[in-house]
């Protein structure tokens, strides 16, 4: 007990900081409160809220949607990363479970028309309704960024901005992969393959093994995460799509994907910043919607040695969204990344971090960045 006091007492009041940030984050916790709101065309939709929404006016307001297999705990997770926490202090954030994705969902009834991803776009305008939120910026990953896109170009007015995680616009390449995987999906349960390219949609870290018809997960070295960690993470994906996940539902969602129609972000008025990671299997479509928008309004992030950014490289993730942010009027006292700033002294905290209303699509301002950025 000594020893542990004396080594405690030895750390640095930075350390101290960082370790309690980081056995804060490690502990689960359940969103309050919680909302079902419910939609004209998408049925009920389940709504987790993570911070203070009466200080909306005074803080930058997130508007998050999961990917294929996973739900709002993927983005709580990213959320509640050590190198999202001053951020998280200074926001709110609304996370979305597409419909039938909540924890322990019971089947989906035969009579229920799962919505296509443009419906779930357009309806997402109920949820801001609902809470009163006149417009926030949206973090999307995979098939939760192809809905908030459309979102966005339904509703720009509502979207300060974008921040898409490997979103594909076309329905081509993977989704054929995609569409000749799942087309012989049968029975409720989800089969190895199709986990194994769930985990492929996912992480990327796999192999394709020529006249075998699996995605082998293989370990690849990166500097962003560690070997064991990287065993974590997937063994936690695995649980949870076995475990409190309803895979009838899974399918429903991943079916909604395959038949998606083409995503048409050229002219979208809400600034785009695009991230993806180089072991990701979308990472090559990410680059081509990249050089196809217009270059002041869209950004792009590409991680190196990466497949999941959000669980692998959080840090090069919240660096980047708070710069994307501070270019809409937000999160405006936090200094940038590596730049120390002194507040004045006439102007408090929250003054600083009241949204810019007047900037409702404005691009960001790095002049002296380029817009394509490799980390």
């Amino acid at each position: 007990m000594e020893r542990q006091r004396s080594r405690r007492a030895s750390l640095s009041a930075e350390q101290r900081r960082k370790l309690s940030l980081l056995r804060t984050s490690s502990i689960p916790s359940r969103l309050k409160p919680k909302y079902v709101v419910s939609t004209d065309r998408s049925g009920d939709i389940h709504v987790h809220v993570q911070g203070d929404l009466t200080q909306q006016d005074k803080r930058c307001v997130f508007l998050t949607v999961h990917d294929l297999g996973t739900n709002h705990s993927s983005m709580v997770d990213f959320v509640n990363s050590p190198a999202m926490s001053e951020i998280k202090e200074r926001s709110c954030f609304i996370h979305i479970d597409v419909p039938g994705h909540e924890e322990n969902s019971p089947d989906l009834p035969d009579s229920y028309q799962f919505p296509s991803l443009q419906t779930l776009g357009e309806d997402l305008v109920t949820v801001l309704d609902f809470l009163h939120i006149r417009y926030a910026v949206g973090i999307g990953e995979g098939a939760g960024a192809n809905i908030l896109a459309r979102c966005g170009l339904a509703h720009p007015r509502r979207l300060l901005g974008l921040v898409l995680v490997n979103c594909t616009a076309s329905t081509s390449s993977v989704a054929d992969a995609f569409r000749s995987r799942f087309s012989r999906w049968r029975g409720a349960d989800i089969s190895q393959s199709e986990e194994d390219f769930l985990i492929y949609h996912k992480f990327g870290h796999v192999s394709f093994v020529p006249g075998h018809l699996d995605y082998r997960y293989q370990q690849i070295s990166s500097d962003s995460c560690e070997p064991n960690e990287k065993d974590r993470m997937l063994a936690e994906y695995r649980s949870r799509l076995r475990g409190n996940l309803n895979p009838h539902n899974i399918k429903l969602f991943v079916r909604a994907f395959i038949n998606r129609k083409d995503l048409l972000l050229k002219g979208c008025r809400p600034d785009i910043l695009l991230i993806t990671g180089t072991l990701s299997p979308y990472s090559s479509v990410i680059e081509k919607l990249y050089k196809e928008l217009d270059r002041d309004r869209v950004t792009i992030l590409k991680v190196e040695k990466v497949g999941d950014v959000l669980a692998e490289a959080p840090a090069k993730v919240a660096q980047s969204l708070l710069l994307f942010c501070q270019g809409q009027g937000q999160l405006t006292s936090l200094p940038p990344p590596g730049v120390e700033r002194r507040m004045s002294r006439a102007m408090s905290m929250e003054e600083y971090d009241k949204p810019n209303i007047r900037r409702l699509s404005l691009t960001p301002s790095v002049a002296d960045s380029p817009p394509h950025t490799k980390l």
